[in-house]
């Protein structure tokens, strides 16, 4: 073992990253992040990224107030640097317990903390399996998802997952998921209303379970804004629906807010957003704006009431981090500088700007076939045929554009999005700032994508 080397080439040699093909570790060189600062990061050389991910969907505070959550987390860990919620509580957890329940909808009141968003949605997962055991719907062992939808990668929420690439090596999982159609409007029939579109939906929802056996189902779950295949909103009253069938056939409802949580989308929850109230809402990533791991699980009180009050007497789960009280400090101190300087409501402000501004790129681009989102979250999907809406470039395919000529030319620029090649084959770009972005931070924004498409655009010759 050796600590000599530079940073690049201690992290090749011995740090396994997320997700991140071979390639990146053998012959590209490997971005090394030191520093941040508003909405930008620094590489070790200096150079400056206008972080258009939010790290991935979850520095909603951007890299400023390092120092007051920092002072927050070294009081507590000179404090209290540990204890758990095993029949035990501590001030941290139990404070942000009471502030999560009061910004949360409707009658979720009951927390269960996590480390993150995969183990929270495990945490769902079981809870909601308890929930309908203790009534004694024994059969109901069934989840309904979405297609195409990320849910996390351990192997409950792995087994959620509508993506099979992500899901395929690691098979078989967990029985019993099945998936229903998620709302991506891009590509279906020309002249569908909203409306139709909706009804489409909820009878395809119902169909499958109808076909499962109502009886069977413990739970759906979906993201109210789908992450996975590019910023996907739901039509006009998809919500309501998919609520008024759970009702119908007393299936629980939950809300994986793990993304669109904690002012994403304009409202402190996406559920807030769209206006329905979910049974479990899950969450993570912004609720400490990353600069602690921290999830959870808020629960309506009929839910909770009716496990501990059953002949188990308690939620049959744990996690030994899970409410740690440094990461609770921190989701204190992090929520109440969101309260302060009004960061939802800067979203709301500021989202018709930024629509505004990327509707104007779309516009200049023959390649971009569709721009969608909320909040601060948007997508850009692209195609060469706007007939097919496909990617259907001779000689040149989407992973050649996006690896040879978009990649480079973001970070070229100096942009960080996140590049991915959907479903259908279409390459998309997303982008999820910090949610601090003023005006002009957008103008800045925009001007990268253009200058970063403009350039992919002449490289690839199209």
């Amino acid at each position: 073992m050796t600590q000599n080397g530079t940073l690049e080439e201690l992290a090749k040699r011995h740090l396994v990253m997320n997700f991140t093909p071979a390639g990146k570790y053998r012959d590209d060189e490997l971005p090394i992040y030191v520093r941040g600062e508003h909405c930008s990061v620094f590489d070790e050389h200096g150079k400056r990224y206008f972080d258009g991910l939010a790290g991935l969907f979850c520095v909603q505070l951007g890299y400023t107030h390092g120092a007051e959550v920092g002072d927050a987390v070294r009081e507590q860990l000179t404090e209290l640097p540990f204890q758990t919620t095993w029949s035990v509580a501590h001030p941290p957890a139990a404070k942000l317990a009471a502030k999560i329940a009061e910004l949360a909808p409707g009658d979720l009141n009951r927390v269960f903390f996590a480390s993150g968003g995969g183990e929270s949605n495990e945490a769902a997962i079981k809870l909601a399996r308890q929930y309908h055991q203790t009534r004694g719907d024994h059969a109901r062992r069934k989840f309904i998802a979405r297609r195409v939808a990320y849910h996390g990668t351990s192997f409950g929420a792995m087994s959620l997952n509508g993506m099979t690439g992500v899901r395929a090596m690691f098979e078989p999982l967990m029985s019993g998921v099945r998936h229903t159609h998620n709302t991506k409007r891009y590509r279906r029939p020309e002249g569908e209303t909203e409306e139709q579109f909706t009804a489409f939906l909820l009878g395809e929802l119902e169909s499958l379970i109808v076909q499962e056996g109502p009886d069977t189902i413990a739970a759906i779950i979906m993201e109210p804004m789908q992450n996975a295949g590019g910023s996907l909103t739901p039509p006009k009253g998809y919500f309501a629906g998919v609520r008024k069938i759970c009702d119908a056939h007393g299936i629980l409802l939950i809300a994986d807010e793990v993304i669109t949580g904690y002012g994403r989308l304009g409202a402190w929850f996406g559920s807030e957003f769209y206006g329905f109230q979910p049974d479990m809402l899950v969450f993570a990533k912004g609720i400490a704006s990353a600069y602690m791991p921290l999830g959870g699980v808020v629960a309506s009180d009929h839910v909770v009431d009716t496990v501990l009050d059953g002949p188990v007497g308690m939620f049959n789960h744990a996690l030994t981090y899970g409410g740690h009280p440094a990461a609770c400090a921190a989701a204190l101190k992090n929520l109440e500088i969101m309260e302060r300087e009004g960061v939802v409501q800067n979203v709301a402000e500021q989202s018709p700007y930024l629509a505004e501004k990327l509707g104007e790129i779309k516009d200049r681009y023959a390649f971009i076939g569709d721009l969608r989102g909320e909040g601060f979250h948007r997508s850009f999907e692209l195609v060469t045929n706007h007939e097919s809406k496909r990617w259907e470039s001779d000689g040149l395919s989407a992973d050649e554009f996006v690896g040879h000529h978009l990649n480079p030319a973001l970070n070229e620029v100096g942009l960080l999005a996140r590049v991915a090649i959907d479903a259908e084959g279409n390459p998309l770009v997303q982008f999820s700032p910090p949610l601090v972005m003023t005006r002009d931070d957008i103008d800045e924004l925009a001007d990268l994508i253009d200058r970063a498409f403009a350039a992919a655009a002449r490289s690839a010759g199209i």
